[in-house]
């Protein structure tokens, strides 16, 4: 009888971890950030059909870099889970946290008994429903391998995430307006080598003033004007 091949448990994670790193530095970066009628998620995308960032329910945005298709499927998991606690429930039993640990479980899983793990990072934000509820807006980052961070001023997806993190954080400041927000992550993603123009970037807000439904695309001549 042959001996099995032996491969040590935390080498297989290191592995897996190191190929999954690998796929999402391939992707383009993400920032999402507070300011002052709630959060602005800018996406370094080009394409005006692949969204990288879409809605998830009444004030909640979801984001994610990396494989297309596995955060895509991740999304509609997320609309599916958030629509029937609401209707089952109440619409105020939907929550980021609750959503944010629905997909921690999956990728989680997935990264421990898949040969293949996610090659994705994925953003849940969603915001307070008054002004006076601003210091409850919530960015949960979630990892290829299910860990969770809980961001308080602005989460940084992606590859360059280091690079980009040191940029904004020099002079980021957290209540601005929808103009100077996103310019200041329009700059931390473009870095001193680079310009990123309109057409480079897809723009969405979770706004306080919209109504029931926070969400919306900041796109065309609208989004034109307000980059630098």
């Amino acid at each position: 009888m042959s001996t099995p091949f032996y491969v040590a448990p935390e080498q297989v994670m290191k592995d897996r971890a190191d190929y999954a790193r690998k796929g999402i530095a391939r992707g383009r970066s993400i920032i999402a950030s507070t300011y002052e009628d709630g959060i602005i998620i800018v996406a370094e995308n080009p394409s005006n059909t692949l969204h990288k960032v879409s809605e998830i329910y009444d004030r909640i945005g979801f984001a994610g870099v990396g494989r297309y298709n596995e955060f895509d499927a991740l999304r509609i998991q997320g609309i599916r889970h958030a629509d029937l606690k609401g209707f089952n429930y109440s619409r105020y039993d939907v929550d980021a946290l609750s959503l944010a640990n629905q997909y921690a479980q999956i990728l989680g899983q997935t990264f421990t008994n898949e040969m293949k793990p996610m090659e994705v990072e994925i953003l849940v934000a969603e915001i307070g429903e008054t002004t006076d509820q601003a210091d409850q807006d919530q960015l949960f980052h979630i990892l290829y391998d299910g860990t969770v961070f809980d961001r308080d001023r602005f989460a940084v997806l992606g590859g360059d995430a280091e690079a980009i993190t040191g940029r904004i954080e020099e002079g980021f400041k957290p209540r601005l307006s929808t103009e100077a927000a996103l310019q200041q992550a329009q700059a931390a993603l473009a870095g001193l080598d680079r310009t990123l123009v309109a057409g480079d970037l897809e723009v969405a807000i979770l706004d306080r003033n919209n109504g029931r439904r926070t969400f919306r695309r900041i796109i065309g001549d609208e989004l034109a004007g307000l980059v630098a």
